[in-house]
């Protein structure tokens, strides 16, 4: 078992009268810290929520009903809870009960948890998010000098639990995760009416990962007006398959002002959506592999450390670029992301200029445990 470094967060948030969200992916263990946590609780009562019979103890009930339901348990498991029909309004009688029982809900994605939760239930949850296991959680597993001596495969397969642990298995683990889990939310929305042009979507973002995107440009490439392209980004982002980093600018004309540059949570993934598990040395994306996978290890690392820094690209319109902006409580770092150490890579100068306050640090492989 590969210990959560997050364990310890979603405990401290135990009994304070609040219900505990986690949020992640399908396949990342957010079933088994739920099965973590029942080792020390007996009394516990778990729903889970892709069985209608369990959907149906949930829906359509009074606050007495539910206080009859969750009384006399230390804690209640409700697993998968996005499939639940107003779960917000749910969450919210439960919060009001004011019960001694410990909720905690699960969710592999943020549609209906983010539009139905978030307005009913306010200040009735604490939310975590779970990602694929992260570097720093496998060194302390192993050790850092075994994880850079994997570094390569993490690059190609990624880091989803099922993966590392079933190296064997990882390409026919990845494409079913790809083929199936990756869209059974998505497809379940009702604003999804072409599955096919959402899997093209997505490879179309995964062939140009670490650069920038333009709606305009996806949208002529597949025939869908600019809307739908934003709205069904919005959609992976809510599943967390992707996320957006949008572009910094304060000072300069030059600067690009509206840019995005889109992001895979798991490189696994995006290499099962291209179907491309070749090796380093037969790629021609390794500088991308490296980048996303930098940013995507920050992301775990802010939300683990229950940072609240923001994450911006820079770039100006004659090519300049920072890859990385982080600004926390004032203060701004930046960074430059080489997998070839061998690169000299310096702060463009207009940038250092504009803001002189902003630290600079190259990320190679044999500097990123600090980063990580």
């Amino acid at each position: 078992m590969i210990a959560r470094i997050i364990e310890d967060n979603i405990r401290d948030d135990f009994h304070k009268g609040k219900v505990v969200v986690l949020l992640g992916p399908r396949q990342v263990g957010k079933t088994t810290l739920l099965d973590i946590f029942q080792q020390t609780n007996s009394n516990v009562l778990r729903l889970n929520c892709d069985d209608f019979d369990d959907v149906m103890q949930l829906e359509d009930k009074t606050s007495t009903e539910l206080k009859a339901l969750l009384s006399g348990y230390d804690m209640v498991f409700i697993d998968e809870a996005q499939r639940v029909r107003n779960i917000g309004l749910i969450l919210k009688k439960i919060g009001d009960l004011k019960t001694s029982t410990q909720i905690i809900v699960t969710g592999s994605s943020s549609l209906e948890l983010a539009n139905d939760i978030n307005e009913p239930a306010t200040g009735r949850l604490l939310e975590h998010r779970i990602y694929p296991l992260s570097l720093q959680e496998l060194a302390l597993h192993t050790s850092q000098r075994e994880e850079r001596r994997l570094l390569g495969d993490r690059l190609v397969y990624g880091l989803y639990p099922e993966v590392v642990t079933m190296p064997k298995d990882a390409r026919r683990t990845l494409m079913s995760l790809a083929n199936n889990y990756l869209y059974k939310d998505i497809l379940s929305f009702k604003g999804i009416k072409k599955p096919d042009v959402l899997q093209k979507l997505l490879r179309a973002m995964a062939l140009q990962l670490g650069s920038e995107v333009s709606y305009n440009e996806l949208s002529n490439l597949l025939g869908i007006d600019k809307e739908t392209v934003e709205n069904y980004i919005n959609l992976l982002e809510k599943c967390f398959v992707v996320f957006r980093l949008d572009s910094y600018s304060r000072n300069l004309r030059n600067e690009i002002k509206k840019g995005k540059k889109i992001y895979f949570y798991d490189n696994g993934i995006r290499n099962a959506i291209i179907s491309n598990f070749a090796p380093l040395e037969l790629r021609t994306d390794v500088g991308a592999l490296w980048e996303n996978l930098m940013v995507s290890e920050r992301i775990k690392r802010n939300a683990y450390k229950e940072s609240y820094a923001q994450l911006f690209f820079w770039r100006t319109h004659d090519q300049k670029e920072i890859d990385l902006i982080e600004i926390e409580d004032g203060m701004m770092r930046t960074y430059e992301f080489k997998w070839n150490p061998q690169k000299s890579t310096t702060i463009p100068a207009t940038f250092a200029k504009a803001y002189p306050e902003a630290s600079f640090e190259v990320v190679t492989p044999e500097t990123f445990w600090k980063f990580v």
